[in-house]
């Protein structure tokens, strides 16, 4: 009977088994439409028009106390302009009435809730100017007028001197002036040529067609304020190597096109130089300076006293390890070291610096382990005292009062227990007395200040404070108005939860790093969901966002809305927290992950919904590095990386940034960290991608990290975007976007993504 009735039951449960197992496959289906959807909610053109007043970019106006700005609200982006004395902030105009003008005089229908232009301009009647295709608009008291724009008339291949009696050109690559007066021409050099070439620079971007196209013409000299005197420089070319692209997207070529543009690698002898040369027009004399010659990757920028007996500025030696402050002497051709500096591992390549007119200097300087403000003496050669003193960065100086012998800077990590990331208004008089914060609240303050101006403009936050907006006085950080706070209903509305900030142990066993993780909106702390980690460990800055705004604007919480949780972390060797903490990194880029896998498992931890079997990573530029070298450096930790734009071995890469950060002259670490010389470690599934005309990082190192990949018979996944440089993937969403999410649906978490989708942005 027992048996008859188990076999009854059987034959009940069994369909209803069958019935279960089928809808719970049905329901635990992750990746449908609706994912997708999600995801581009977050995509930084759709957020941004969800999440209202998220920072305020002051655009100042001629008088020192009213600025207009953009923002999105409820009824679309508007124009807002705030008059500080008034203590109020208003729509500049009336963007319905005027959306009902242009509408008419143009034919297109305008929305007032996205009007066709960014840039605003108001003239002393209160009249509105702005640019739209291709013409000048004015719209003032409900009236509109255009005209038609006026090609550029400023002629970029000369220069006019100061008292407006000379102006100096290049001719057959020689620099000559020309008397406005009376049309004398007079040539100042004569040895200049094809790839040696005077008044002259080798821009960033610049790229030559085909195999002997020709650069880009730039010009640039430096007058003296009195008119007598030309300082500038020899740009040589003679001995320097191209890097290479074809370009195989163009519609109207059926062979690639060749670019080809000077970027040197590391410890590359074949490089861009630049000389520095001095003219003086009254006696005709030309003075080279080949001790202070530099690759174009450094450069030098000089500038002039007010007398013209002088210049003066920043010479940073090759390697970054040491920099002077130089004067030159414009009569005698004297060069004096004024003041120098040198560290075993890197100087900031772009040192606080000001020559103050009481013959005082301002420097900042890493030379206590923490960068601080110094006042120097000019003639003395030497620092006089410490401005600013302690274990915490100057980040930036705001404004010099020297009348009063006042300095406004920024600075960060001085405040116990606040995040030392969280940056914070100061004011410090020159002889070190005074320092005093003014700018109270604990969070982080993005500040826009303009010279000569009696007020800043402070967005506070922190990736879960919502921006607040305010005026303040510059000289007591006083608020004396409100411009706006955040609203972010209709992200509470979604189930938006900020990014949560954690810390942990770094691998040094002892030091306390910081990072945040995000959460998708219909989180369940029953599940268990992938880890994903977005990285760049590029020494130069933070990556993990410190504002709401920029915890809210990012690759990370699209991500998440996927179905992961998404993890940002600052670990040792990255920027903002001293010179010892950035020193990790040196000679040893490659091991910039080891403190996110140890953060990671820390953070799992202490929290079950995170399973930390399951953890991916993804990462562009020095990123692309960190995740294709997280794959080898830790194969069992890792199991899906996506690697974009990544330099894949330092020695192919752009010169400075190695250099200053990883060493010169080049070494064997070089070699050991590159991931090309790793390859066969890889265990994991790996995407590869690169755009086919990237100038900023070459594809090259890509395809050698492939093609090493392929000797040691590792299976991984490569895609080149024909027509891109180094910008996709990014925040606004494109074809590689999807792409990059697809890869971890699949391969971390193991659903089957929705091919040929398109997203909506």
């Amino acid at each position: 009977m027992l048996k008859a009735h188990l076999s009854l039951s059987g034959r009940t449960l069994y369909p209803l088994l069958i019935l279960l197992i089928f809808n719970h496959l049905q329901s635990s289906a992750q990746v449908t439409e609706e994912t997708y959807h999600k995801a581009e909610y977050f995509l930084s053109g759709n957020i941004q028009r969800q999440a209202y007043h998220l920072e305020v970019v002051p655009n100042w106006l001629n008088n020192k106390n009213s600025f207009w700005h953009q923002s999105y609200t409820k009824d679309g982006k508007r124009f807002f302009i705030t008059d500080i004395e008034k203590g109020e902030t208003k729509e500049a105009f009336d963007h319905v009435v005027l959306a009902e003008l242009l509408t008419n005089k143009s034919g297109e229908k305008i929305d007032p809730q996205e009007l066709p232009f960014t840039k605003i301009q108001f003239k002393n009647d209160g009249t509105i100017t702005f640019g739209w295709k291709n013409k000048s608009w004015s719209y003032s008291k409900g009236r509109l007028s255009s005209e038609r724009n006026t090609p550029e008339t400023r002629d970029h291949s000369m220069a006019i001197s100061p008292d407006g009696n000379y102006k100096a050109y290049v001719k057959n690559f020689n620099l000559y002036v020309e008397n406005m007066e009376t049309g004398e021409e007079t040539q100042l050099s004569f040895d200049g040529k094809k790839d040696y070439e005077y008044a002259s620079y080798w821009g960033w971007s610049d790229m030559i067609l085909g195999e002997n196209g020709e650069r880009p013409a730039h010009f640039s000299v430096n007058w003296s304020p009195d008119s007598k005197k030309i300082q500038t420089q020899i740009v040589d070319l003679r001995l320097a190597e191209k890097m290479l692209l074809l370009d195989n997207s163009q519609d109207d070529k059926f062979r690639p096109q060749l670019m080809g543009y000077y970027r040197a690698s590391p410890g590359d002898t074949t490089v861009v130089m630049y000389t520095p040369v001095l003219f003086d027009l009254e006696n005709k004399s030309a003075t080279k300076f080949s001790e202070l010659s530099l690759p174009h990757f450094i450069g030098m920028n000089l500038k002039w006293d007010s007398d013209s007996q002088n210049l003066f500025g920043t010479y940073i030696h090759r390697g970054f390890k040491s920099f002077d402050i130089i004067e030159l002497n414009a009569d005698t051709k004297q060069i004096r070291k004024v003041y120098s500096e040198s560290s075993p591992t890197h100087i900031s390549n772009n040192p606080i610096f000001k020559k103050l007119a009481n013959g005082q200097f301002i420097l900042g300087s890493e030379k206590s382990g923490w960068n601080q403000l110094y006042l120097g003496d000019w003639s003395q050669e030497s620092l006089v005292n410490n401005i600013t003193a302690g274990e915490f960065m100057v980040k930036n100086v705001l404004f010099i009062d020297e009348d009063n012998q006042v300095i406004y800077l920024e600075a960060s990590g001085r405040e116990k227990d606040v995040n030392p990331y969280y940056s914070f208004v100061y004011t410090v008089n020159f002889d070190g007395s005074g320092l005093e914060r003014l700018t109270p609240e604990n969070a982080y303050h993005d500040i826009a200040y303009q010279t000569g101006k009696d007020y800043f403009v402070d967005n506070y936050s922190t990736v879960n404070q919502p921006t607040v907006s305010v005026v303040r006085e510059l000289k007591t950080g006083k608020i004396v108005h409100e411009i706006s706070k955040a609203d972010i209903s209709n992200l509470l509305q979604k189930g938006y939860q900020s990014p949560k900030q954690f810390s942990a142990r770094a691998k040094d066993g002892k030091t306390t790093i910081h990072g945040i993780y995000y959460l998708p909106t219909d989180f369940d702390s029953e599940k268990r969901y992938p880890i994903i980690d977005y990285t760049y460990t590029g020494p130069h800055i933070d990556i993990t966002p410190k504002t709401f705004k920029a915890g809210l604007i990012g690759l990370q919480q699209p991500m998440a809305e996927l179905g992961f949780v998404v993890v940002t972390v600052d670990g040792l060797g990255t920027a903002g927290r001293g010179k010892a903490f950035s020193n990790v990194s040196y000679n040893n880029l490659g091991d910039g992950t080891t403190d996110h896998v140890l953060a990671i498992k820390e953070l799992a931890s202490k929290n079950t919904f995170m399973d930390v079997e399951k953890v991916g990573i993804f990462g562009h530029s020095a990123g692309g590095y960190d995740a294709a070298r997280a794959m080898l450096l830790h194969p069992d930790f890792y199991k899906v990386a996506v690697a974009s734009a990544g330099d894949h071995d330092h020695r192919m890469e752009k010169a400075w940034w190695p250099e200053m950060y990883m060493g010169y002259p080049t070494g064997d670490f070089y070699h050991e960290q590159s991931n090309i010389t790793n390859a066969a470690n890889l265990k994991g599934h790996l995407l590869l991608a690169h755009g086919g005309i990237d100038e900023n990082v070459n594809p090259s190192a890509t395809f050698k990290f492939a093609e090493a990949l392929i000797k040691a018979g590792k299976d991984f996944d490569l895609f080149i975007w024909p027509s891109r440089n180094h910008s996709f993937g990014r925040t606004d969403g494109d074809y590689f976007t999807k792409k990059r999410w697809d890869y971890f649906i699949e391969h971390l978490m193991g659903e089957k993504p929705l091919r040929h989708y398109q997203l909506h942005k």
